[in-house]
């Protein structure tokens, strides 16, 4: 049994998960930081081997913390990629693989998770979303989905754990730098060649990888956690980054839709015009 709470992070080996893990360490959790390769070493957080994206990984990896600490009290994840392209040149392949780890992997670790949560009546889960599950963007189109798809499961979670006394939150960053997703970012398997879309990937593609660069740091996100660590009754929503970014979050409520996807449109290089869509 641990005197500490304990404390699961996915993805956990760089970036945001590193961030968060890094974070709780210092609040005094029992932090596991679970990822597919061991990180470098850090003697303040447990290393344990899952992958995400296998049923078997998760069920061994969530058991044995259970074993090891009788209980768990925290879970955030945070493990997750990014596919670009046009959803033309997208493939099946492409989608299946982007949601085996932005959403399938989500729902495998909240199952396993939740039965030992939902008996103590007590726990905490933060799915780590994205601005991009509010809204779409270019060119990114099976990762917004994933991350649309990981919206509507979180709120789904929230409303069915809280009898249980399971606490369910959202935390959707912005660009944050530093994350690797801009180096482990896969393209979708038609989108070079003789793609149609050639020439506006590229364009929107500079800029994506630009703001990722210039993004916020992932110490923002972790700041954002220690915030939800201090609410008793957290909301289902926190938004993190940079201003004008979380700002485009109201402006999709108030704007006609035309007029927001003309900012979009601009924002990324895009020529052409849209209809109304309010």
């Amino acid at each position: 049994m641990s005197l500490k709470p304990v404390a699961l992070v996915t993805g956990a080996s760089t970036g945001i998960g590193l961030a968060c893990a890094q974070e709780l360490a210092a609040q005094s959790y029992r932090v596991f930081g679970a990822s597919r390769t061991a990180p470098a070493s850090n003697f303040l957080i447990e290393w344990v081997p899952i992958d995400v994206g296998s049923d078997d990984s998760v069920r061994e990896g969530v058991g044995r913390i259970l074993e090891k600490c009788g209980s768990l009290d925290l879970v955030i994840n945070c493990a997750g990629y990014a596919v670009a392209g046009a959803l033309e040149d997208s493939t099946m392949e492409d989608a299946r693989e982007q949601f085996e780890t932005n959403f399938f992997g989500v729902l495998r670790v909240c199952r396993a998770v939740l039965p030992a949560m939902r008996q103590r009546r007590s726990g905490l889960i933060v799915n780590v979303s994205s601005l991009g599950g509010l809204f779409g963007l270019p060119f990114q189109g099976l990762y917004c989905a994933s991350k649309f798809a990981l919206e509507g499961y979180t709120e789904t979670l929230r409303y069915e754990m809280s009898p249980f006394g399971v606490r369910v939150v959202l935390l959707e960053p912005g660009d944050v730098r530093g994350t690797g997703i801009t180096r482990n970012r896969k393209h979708a398997r038609g989108a070079n060649g003789n793609s149609a879309h050639r020439d506006s990937f590229r364009t929107v593609l500079q800029v994506i990888e630009r703001e990722e660069r210039d993004g916020a740091f992932p110490k923002a996100v972790a700041a954002s956690l220690r915030h939800i660590l201090k609410q008793r009754r957290p909301r289902l929503r926190y938004t993190v980054g940079h201003m004008p970014q979380r700002l485009a979050v109201l402006a999709k409520r108030l704007l006609i839709g035309a007029h927001f996807e003309t900012i979009i449109r601009s924002y990324y290089g895009l020529g052409g015009r849209i209809g109304r869509t309010d």
